[in-house]
């Protein structure tokens, strides 16, 4: 029985949540492999056979797989599939674009977003925005599935010395094509990678605000900003901001909410925070439920005073 865990990179660097999905791999029983699929990606690749517990290292090097379009990488993972028992794969936007056409071809269920490996083939899942855990029982001989990064730690990104073996690339299905990618430069660290977050709500009241009081905290505190969907349905911050079941799922070692109500939709993204610290005006509001601290207070007050004693 062997685990194959679909590397998330950028042809130099591996992303985050391939370590998280290594430790879910290991957790299957047998041992892992980790296929790494790029154009130029021979450093990613070294990186992957770095990490703890890795036994070895696939590496498909060509053209039709450097901008990661999953028509390419789905044919690649199906290329080497039928040695392994278990396909994991990040629960990212690249992940869940590729997973499913892979479980598709092989003709076997998609177990997504688990959070917990109970036994080589039962799974524990969030639903119902996650007030609810199912256990899952897959009797596939290939379970393909997909891991929620805030469920497992991350396996240590050094200490392996897994065997790099090169397999070869398969051609361009020819089915998209890469046009273009935007970017956002951003000078703090990323939402899902973040060990401190600060969150603003729709109580902030407009853009102009929402800087004016998340920034100065942020920025004493060296974390990421998020916001609540409300707030990014308000126009109060961008899109990729939203923490919550429709935007990014989270789990820093603090979370402060500032005028968050706390809707089922933003606690599904990040009441597995390890602290989670709530400042809110109305001494109902669902957020101070999850929090360790909270503040009944009004944030255009506790923040500045909490940032002037930081």
């Amino acid at each position: 029985m062997t685990a194959l865990v679909i590397a998330e990179h950028d042809n130099a660097h591996l992303k985050s949540a391939t370590l998280n999905t290594v430790t879910a791999a290991a957790a299957c029983g047998g041992e892992v492999h980790v296929l790494v699929a790029g154009e130029g990606a021979a450093a990613a690749a070294q990186a992957a056979a770095q990490i703890a517990g890795v036994s070895k290292v696939i590496h498909a090097d060509g053209a039709a797989l450097k901008d990661g379009l999953a028509e390419n990488l789905a044919a690649q993972v199906l290329a080497i599939a039928g040695n392994y028992s278990h396909l994991l794969f990040p629960a990212t936007a690249s992940g869940k674009n590729v997973a499913p056409r892979v479980a598709a071809k092989l003709d076997v269920a998609q177990i997504s977003d688990i959070t917990k490996v109970v036994g080589p083939d039962s799974f524990e899942r969030p639903i119902y925005a996650g007030n609810a855990i199912a256990t899952v029982q897959s009797g596939d001989a290939v379970k393909v599935i997909t891991v929620r990064g805030t469920g497992f730690d991350a396996a240590a990104a050094t200490g392996g010395s897994a065997a790099v073996e090169s397999v070869a690339a398969v051609p361009d299905a020819g089915k998209s094509s890469f046009v273009g990618r935007e970017v956002t430069k951003n000078d703090r660290p990323e939402l899902t990678a973040a060990k401190i977050i600060v969150s603003g709500g729709r109580a902030l009241g407009s853009s102009e605000k929402f800087n004016e009081v998340m920034t100065p905290l942020a920025d004493k505190l060296g974390a990421a900003i998020g916001a609540s969907r409300a707030a990014v349905d308000a126009g109060y911050a961008p899109n990729d901001l939203q923490v919550g079941q429709t935007g990014k799922i989270v789990a820093p070692q603090l979370y402060i909410a500032c005028g968050i109500s706390g809707a089922i939709q933003h606690l599904a993204g990040m009441k597995d925070s390890k602290v989670i610290v709530a400042i809110n005006k109305d001494p109902e509001a669902p957020i101070f439920s999850v929090a360790d601290y909270g503040l009944e207070a009004d944030l255009f007050v506790a923040v500045p005073a909490l940032c002037n004693a930081l």
